[in-house]
């Protein structure tokens, strides 16, 4: 094996986000996917058509990006060349890879291959490693399955070189820590290694980076990229995230309903998607570099039942442009042109103008659309498609002059006790869980609440719905002190104040009705039953629900639309602030835009103020008016969120920005990021001075004495320019940019 690859520069070294793109195709394909169909018999009912009929090629070295919502068969697709699907799985078709057929080899067979040629990353690292082992005997026992030459302690010392390379801190030590002392990130790195443990040709990653925080997405992805380098591997990435799939595959290939829709470069089907659904897709997604300057364009409606697929197209009930022919004929996945004049006539499909008939091998751009050459040709164009909605034509509400916070909130701590032992328990430390955070919002504002996982923005809202006086520091809504506050002013005080969660199915009882779920707050409240139904009608009209569906169960909806239920329940009882928590996170890309445009509607509409917990930063800035970006317990950064977007102040605002992924291939193969080293330091750990110093890309750049400085005093908010920071050296944070555009 080559040797270890340490970081350098910064952070991590500058990172050229899909660096193999537009990679020419050469020689025989690594993997040959033709005609591959899943199906799942039902016991009391049809069978699930979960894959119908994929084709696709992957050459030795290429990176192909597979996407689509959930339910579209992307995961089955990739259980099934790996041969891990149940035995009740129906499979037809070819799966060839180097020469093997997959589909005609047994399960010791494929065993064989498994781990060694080709290797595979969950989603869910937590629940892919065996708890009761170390993370260094894991790796090592991928080593001597496939390896009887291989000593037990030759094993165990390339585990422990594998860990380096995937860059997880003291490996040694870490190599005889078991998963449930790993963070998620690192619990992926050391999937990653695993993965590579045997220097495969063909890694299949499945959602490797959907739970992770956008600071340890970027690491993965990272990590993913080095290691393909490190293997020559080919590499299958499964993800709905579409600026992961901009910035680092060659190609893309689109699912919907368990076909693929489009497959071309990554390059061409962002620039000239063929595919409505495609195009859906890409103009649902926010930008944060045009995020909150036009409105998000949502796919409306639902993928069809895999048991019961209409006639046709199956997207043709959601698609704007659909005919006649894309309800009674399914279209081929075929390139499209302007002019059918430009190929051979024995490649023509005589049913559809303008689409011919190809083999995946051809490597073109495909998708399976009747009008796919109207689009080709631009007589139709994606805004013909998809046109942007424009906002409601609303009455704002008259604000008076002088406006009193709906919510203000001032050096608010919450500090849990960590103790040891049971019945003698003694106290150990301290989890400084939220620790002064101050910020307010006025009427009609958004603020967006933002940080890693761990960081104190979900503490910071529940000491906020709690309504009982703080641990340290005061809370005011709409000028009361909730510390002081009477149970009566308490219960009125709930009226003003309301949550939206980020699981709408989770959030709502199965057992009742959507009728009962919403007018819930108001039964509390005392409202007669008259009343209540009245309010239920005008809440589901007014979040774009039919008011006849009120006698329906939550498990009869959509995500999105029980997502609106959810907000719908919200505003029962009028309130004047919305706490809104990763209200759209569990949701599909497409299924997002529609609930974020409602929100925005609803906020100009009914003149509401939202407190907005999000990790998607291009969402935020979509929706909010401010940010304040928190890290371990307390505030870093806190400004207008268009002014803290183009100019972060703070490193670590910084590091979370360049760190998102933009839609764009463009521009996300030529942006340089500054990479935060390891994960968030534990709430308990005490860190004397600047608690971002640790994994700060400028303290290590800075000059002995500004280290000093840093590392011996804790730096507070202070202005700079309209925005509020905490960092010593603001002025000089232009030293970062400069070293990673240096850096080899």
């Amino acid at each position: 094996m080559t040797e270890p690859v340490t970081s350098s520069g910064p952070a991590a070294a500058p990172v050229p986000a899909g660096a193999s793109a537009g990679r020419a195709r050469r020689g025989s394909p690594l993997l040959q996917v033709r005609n591959l169909s899943v199906t799942f018999p039902q016991r009391n009912g049809p069978p699930v058509n979960a894959v119908r009929g994929i084709s696709y090629d992957v050459h030795e070295g290429e990176f192909l990006g597979i996407v689509g919502e959930s339910g579209s068969g992307k995961s089955v697709s990739s259980l099934a060349l790996m041969g891990l699907l149940p035995s009740s799985a129906v499979i037809t078709g070819s799966i060839d890879f180097d020469g093997h057929r997959l589909l005609d080899m047994n399960d010791r067979q494929l065993s064989g291959l498994r781990g060694r040629d080709i290797s595979m990353i969950f989603q869910d690292p937590l629940s892919a490693l065996t708890p009761v082992y170390t993370v260094g005997d894991q790796i090592a026992e991928a080593l001597l399955l496939h390896d009887a030459a291989l000593s037990k302690q030759a094993a165990r010392a390339r585990a422990v070189e594998l860990l380096t390379v995937v860059g997880i801190p003291a490996p040694e030590r870490r190599a005889r820590a078991f998963p449930h002392e790993f963070s998620g990130g690192m619990r992926q790195r050391a999937m990653i290694a695993m993965s590579i443990a045997n220097d495969p040709k063909l890694i299949v990653a499945d959602e490797p980076t959907t739970a992770l925080d956008v600071t340890i997405q970027a690491q993965i992805l990272e990590v993913l990229e080095k290691a393909k380098e490190l293997t020559g591997a080919a590499v299958v990435l499964i993800t709905h995230d579409l600026g992961v799939v901009a910035g680092h595959a060659d190609r893309i290939a689109v699912m919907y309903a368990g076909k693929l829709v489009e497959n071309g470069t990554t390059a061409d089907v962002f620039r000239e998607p063929h595919m409505p659904y495609s195009i859906g897709l890409l103009r649902s997604v926010p930008n944060m570099q045009t995020a909150g300057t036009q409105r998000l364009v949502p796919l409306e409606g639902r993928p069809p039942s895999l048991t019961a697929l209409p006639p046709g197209c199956p997207f043709a009930a959601r698609c704007p442009i659909a005919l006649d022919v894309c309800r009674e004929v399914e279209p081929l996945l075929a390139p499209h042109c302007a002019d059918a004049d430009d190929l051979p006539d024995a490649r023509l499909d005589p049913l559809t103008p303008g689409l011919a008939v190809t083999d995946p091998s051809d490597g073109a751009h495909t998708a399976a659309c009747h009008r796919a050459g109207e689009i080709a040709s631009g007589r139709l164009t994606r805004p013909d498609v998809f046109p942007r909605p424009a906002p409601l034509d609303v009455e704002h509400a008259v604000r008076p002059a002088a406006q009193v916070p709906v919510l203000e909130v001032t050096g608010l701590k919450r500090h849990f006790p960590l103790t040891n032992g049971g019945v003698f328990s003694r106290r150990i430390g301290t989890v400084r869980a939220v620790d002064g955070v101050s910020f307010s919002i006025q009427p009609g504002q958004t603020l967006g609440l933002v940080g890693e996982s761990g960081c104190g923005k979900s503490t910071t809202i529940l000491e906020i719905l709690e309504m009982t006086k703080p641990q340290a520091g005061q809370i005011l809504i709409d000028g009361t002190d909730i510390g002081t506050a009477s149970r009566s002013e308490r219960l009125r005080l709930r009226k003003d104040v309301q949550i939206v969660f980020q699981d709408p199915m989770a959030a709502i009882d199965p057992r009742l009705p959507i009728g009962e779920v919403i007018a819930e707050p108001l039964t509390v409240h005392g409202v007669g039953r008259a009343d209540r139904r009245a309010r239920v009608q005008e809440l589901l009209d007014l979040v774009g629900l039919d008011p006849q569906m009120a006698d329906r169960y939550p498990h009869e909806f959509s995500g999105g639309q029980r997502q609106r239920i959810g907000i719908a329940r919200a505003l029962a009882t009028n309130p004047r602030l919305v706490v809104l928590d990763e209200p759209v996170s569990a949701l599909d890309v497409s299924i997002q835009a529609g609930v974020i445009n409602l929100l925005e509607d609803l906020k100009e509409r009914l003149g509401l103020s939202y407190l907005f917990v999000a990790h998607d930063l291009a969402i935020v800035r979509q929706i909010a008016d401010t940010v304040a970006v928190m890290y371990l317990g307390r505030i870093v950064e806190y400004g207008p969120v268009a002014e803290v977007f183009a100019h972060p102040r703070h490193p670590y605002t910084q590091a979370l920005i360049s760190a998102a992924p933009i839609p764009d291939p463009e521009i996300e193969r030529s942006r340089t990021r500054v990479l935060l080293e390891g994960d968030l330091p534990s709430p308990t750990e005490e860190i004397t001075g600047c608690n971002f110093r640790t994994r700060c890309p400028l303290y290590r750049l800075l000059d002995p004495a500004a280290q000093l400085r840093c590392a011996t005093d804790d730096p507070p908010l202070v202005d700079h320019n309209g925005v509020d920071t905490a960092c010593h050296h603001v002025d000089r944070n232009h030293i970062v940019d400069s070293a990673l555009a240096v850096a080899p």
